[in-house]
């Protein structure tokens, strides 16, 4: 039997800040923006190429306290194209970093240890990290 992760809910302050931040800024793609009962609205964005989404919202979302989720992970096949597109969209990112040793550093040194960061509005924060060998 497969499990997979499909959604990650991530609490904002703002839902209409962090949709933009994640649609315009990061190039997430907006799956729905709904608001099917008075108090409730429930905004689905996903990360291009990936099988899992993130929900904003609020009133069918648990509670958690905006910025309180930490580590969240985006893999890439490229991180230098990666950084320079979100460094392009105005998003505050750290400079890349190796974080460890690579055993394997062909095709490229910085395959599985290349890493950057960065944090939505309310500092959710988000690692982005380079492994180009998947398919």
């Amino acid at each position: 039997m497969n499990w997979t992760l499909e959604v990650v809910v991530v609490p904002v302050t703002d839902i209409d800040q962090a949709k933009a931040f994640y649609a315009d800024q990061l190039g997430f793609t907006l799956d729905h923006d709904v608001a099917p009962a008075p108090d409730v609205r429930i905004v689905q964005l996903t990360p291009p190429g990936s099988g899992c989404s993130i929900v904003i919202g609020r009133g069918a979302v648990p509670h958690m306290p905006p910025g309180s989720l930490k580590g969240l992970q985006l893999v890439v096949r490229d991180i230098k194209a990666a950084h320079a597109e979100l460094t392009a969209r105005n998003v505050p990112v750290s400079e890349i970093q190796r974080l460890g040793a690579n055993p394997n550093p062909v095709p490229d040194p910085l395959d599985n240890i290349g890493f950057f960061f960065f944090e939505d509005p309310d500092g959710n924060s988000w690692a982005v990290q380079q492994i180009s060998a998947r398919p």
